[in-house]
């Protein structure tokens, strides 16, 4: 084993624990990002371009009958072919988390349908599924078995959100272990059908399986409800004949207790089993050689690699399989107080220098990758080609057009777990929902002050009758530390001057002439 350092300088936020890699014809994709794709790269996929000591990012695009994709951090991933030996493949991508921490429950299926020296194009197509449909998860696995002619999809683990009639206001985005189910999916008649059985006792989540024609092999993986890292090792063996399928699970001796473990193959019999962690707070620096033959298992220690220093001392890493026997590494960066998302790459090479070459990869690998992280949804920078390198004019002429920070929007505000204010409170881990309107994420309001910018609702004292009626009116909005200031800033209206009403003049009255004879009248009847 080799281990090799990627010189890192800026951008590699893009990077972070839940990503994943999609290995087509030898060429490395980068998918799930941490927060939502800006317009340089709306498709949220990039070719990784490794050369010596120099990693760079260019977007790749999709065709105009693809789906949206959005960037998914911890789902269950595989590749699917029409048959064990086929040389054409495409990868099944299931759940993960949305940048919003929203789960997802859809299931994709990408496939590389160009391929040229500047562009790369993959076709994204959604799948409907009916039956038993796996609820939105994360942290699970997904697996392709192949037998008597036929190919059925494998889905197990994870972990999702607690469903809406048992939370509670303290406990409101807490996760739970989904149940030991085992879904068979048929893509072809687009049918899922879910199994129970009595070897498969408690939720499992960031397990490894590894997939050889009929039979599924799963080992390690975290327990919520347990709080362990299970040490057994079980054995799935599905059976496609004419009628119903038939799935049996045996519990094997030999496994390993271990979660968020990397699996790399390294030939069509051997894998190898890196990273992961013993605990919660300690890391797991052995290495382990997987061997499948004849419908056996064998789990042996094999040589560790010279983990650097920084790597040993540590606390958290990440990674995810490049194909081919290599796995990319990364472990937080020095100063994360200065910058949070700053992190250090490694690649680790499993082959030797001679077995570098390409290789058919005909069983089915699925693992998932990193232990997980708070996943704020602030959005992060991309460009036209990211560069990881130390040396800024070590481009080639066709790679002039680099990253500049100052190019792109500053949507720094834009996430809904920023300090809006300075009495804000909002914190990921601590926040429950405090309108009715609420589910996992804080209500936000924009204020209509210079530019505009984000506040919490909630920062803002705001009832849910009156959040409501703003979001309902086409009116500006001014948070309380610009009220006062838009008010000031206002130009005074103009009285108006009212008109007064002219008085009507009196009216003279009118008085009535007497002839002589009524006169005469009226005096006789005054003096009676």
């Amino acid at each position: 084993m080799s281990l090799q350092m990627i010189s890192t300088v800026s951008n590699s936020s893009l990077l972070q624990p839940g990503f994943s890699l999609l290995n087509f014809d030898g060429h490395v994709f980068f998918f799930g990002q941490k927060g939502w794709p800006k317009r340089s790269c709306p498709t949220g996929v990039f070719l990784l371009d490794i050369k010596q000591n120099e990693l760079k990012m260019k977007p790749a695009f999709f065709s105009k009958d693809s789906c949206y994709l959005p960037p998914l951090r911890y789902p269950a991933l595989c590749t699917l072919r029409s048959d064990a030996k086929a040389d054409e493949y495409q990868y099944i991508i299931h759940g993960g988390k949305t940048p919003n921490n929203d789960l997802s429950d859809k299931i994709y299926f990408m496939s590389l349908v160009s391929k040229a020296s500047k562009k790369m194009t993959f076709q994204c197509i959604e799948k409907d599924l009916g039956g038993d449909v796996p609820e939105a998860r994360y942290g699970h696995t997904i697996n392709v078995v192949h037998s008597r002619g036929k190919s059925m999809s494998v889905l197990f683990g994870g972990r999702s959100y607690t469903p809406l009639a048992q939370r509670t206001t303290e406990k409101w985005n807490s996760v739970v272990d989904c149940l030991p189910s085992v879904f068979l999916i048929d893509f072809e008649f687009g049918c899922c059908t879910s199994y129970i059985l009595p070897e498969l006792q408690d939720g499992l989540s960031f397990h490894v399986s590894v997939a050889r024609d009929d039979t599924i092999y799963i080992l390690g993986g975290h327990s919520l409800q347990n709080n362990t890292r299970s040490p057994n090792l079980y054995k799935l063996k599905i059976d496609l004949p004419l009628g119903s399928p038939a799935v049996t699970c045996t519990i094997l001796p030999g496994g390993v207790s271990v979660s968020s473990a990397i699996v790399t193959q390294i030939s069509d019999t051997e894998f190898v089993l890196v990273g992961g962690y013993h605990s919660d707070n300690q890391k797991r620096l052995v290495c382990n050689t997987i061997v499948l033959e004849d419908s056996k298992i064998e789990i042996v220690e094999s040589v560790s690699p010279e983990w650097t220093p920084d790597i040993k001392h540590c606390r958290t890493w990440f990674g995810c399989d490049m194909g081919k026997g290599s796995v990319l590494l990364g472990i937080p960066g020095a100063n994360k107080q200065l910058s949070p998302d700053a992190n250090y790459f490694y690649i680790l090479r499993c082959k030797g220098a001679d077995e570098d070459k390409e290789e058919e990869l005909i069983t089915q690998i699925c693992s998932q990758t990193s232990s997980e992280d708070p996943g704020d949804s602030t959005p992060f920078e991309d460009s036209e080609e990211f560069c990881f390198s130390a040396e800024a004019n070590s481009f080639d002429i066709d790679d002039a057009d680099t990253y500049n920070e100052d190019d792109e929007e500053d949507e720094s505000e834009t996430g809904y777990w920023i300090t809006c204010c300075a009495s804000c409170n909002i914190d990921i881990n601590t926040w429950v929902p405090f309108y009715s309107t609420e589910l996992n994420k804080p209500a936000m309001i924009l204020c209509s002050s210079g530019a505009g910018h984000w506040v919490h609702a909630q920062c803002m004292d705001l009832s849910e009758t009156m959040l409501l009626r703003l979001s309902e009116a086409n009116v500006k909005y001014f948070c309380n530390k610009h009220i006062d200031l838009n008010k000031g800033l206002q130009t005074p209206q103009k009285a108006m001057c009212l008109k007064k009403q002219p008085m009507k003049p009196l009216r003279k009255k009118k008085t009535m002439k007497l002839s002589p004879s009524m006169k005469k009248s009226f005096l006789r009847r005054l003096f009676e």
